[in-house]
């Protein structure tokens, strides 16, 4: 099989507990579950097009974009590894209309096992898709809230108790120990009382859900993989964890290649 085209980062979902991977070559999806265990090529064909506008460009900004896009597009701007700053109350959003589809729906504060137990914040719409792109063995909804911002306030407030960080080199060695979701949500709760209350966000009634990953065999060692410096890149797919390919020469992430055009080869 010989399949190109520009990439996204991987689609994800769950059949059961099994995480399944799909990469976009522009219309055409791929099955990579079913590659783990084989031997497959990715090449970068030194062109990178603009996930918005379309244009080529020498550089990869934001994860997928031109440098214009990425100075006027507000997935790109600061509030979106910040939610706590969001700045649109002030009519200063970079795209108004995007801004309330995207940031003014319902949002999720979680918990998360991926190298340790973490806290972060999605749309309820992206569920369980962002567990998986992290790699977490285990995740648990705790408290839904209006808008982005909310979330953002929140999220912030817990990062004085718990981490909101991942050790993705932890997370793909998968030395990563089993953690009590339930104890832990109990627990920050009780220090972010107040600001619930004040943000009337609602406690998020779920299980917790665990994520298994279609892996053979996890590295020892990590070794990150880039076509910026390897245009080919090549081997037997041991597995596939957040948004890497486990290959026997190194790890890769897809999701940092977005928009690159890549001709994969099996």
């Amino acid at each position: 099989m010989q399949l190109n085209g520009h990439i996204d980062k991987m689609q994800t979902s769950l059949a059961g507990s099994l995480a399944q991977y799909h990469l976009l070559f522009d219309d055409k999806r791929v099955d990579m579950n079913s590659l783990v265990g084989s031997p497959i090529e990715l090449s970068f064909n030194k062109t990178i097009q603009c996930a918005n506008c379309g244009r080529i460009t020498p550089k990869s900004y934001s994860q997928g974009y031109c440098f214009p896009c990425a100075r006027s597009l507000a997935r790109c701007d600061l509030c979106i590894m910040r939610p706590e700053t969001c700045h649109y109350h002030l009519g200063t959003c970079r795209e108004p209309d995007w801004g309330l589809s995207n940031c003014f729906t319902p949002h999720i504060v979680y918990l998360a096992n991926s190298s340790g137990i973490k806290v972060g914040i999605t749309r309820k719409t992206n569920t369980p898709s962002r567990w998986i792109d992290q790699g977490a063995i285990s995740a648990l909804p705790i408290l839904e809230v209006k808008t982005r911002l909310e979330s953002g306030l929140i999220e912030k407030a817990l990062k004085s108790f718990i981490t909101d960080k991942t050790n993705w080199r932890v997370m793909l060695k998968n030395e990563t120990e089993p953690a009590d979701l339930v104890t832990a949500k109990a627990s920050l709760l009780a220090e972010v009382s107040s600001l619930v209350d004040e943000l009337d966000a609602k406690t998020f009634p779920a299980d917790v859900v665990n994520i298994d990953y279609p892996v053979l065999k996890y590295p020892t060692k990590v070794v990150s993989l880039s076509f910026d410096k390897t245009p080919v890149i090549s081997g037997v797919l041991n597995g596939i964890k957040g948004q890497y390919l486990l290959l026997e020469s190194g790890v890769l992430n897809i999701r940092k290649f977005s928009s690159y055009h890549l001709t994969l080869s099996t």
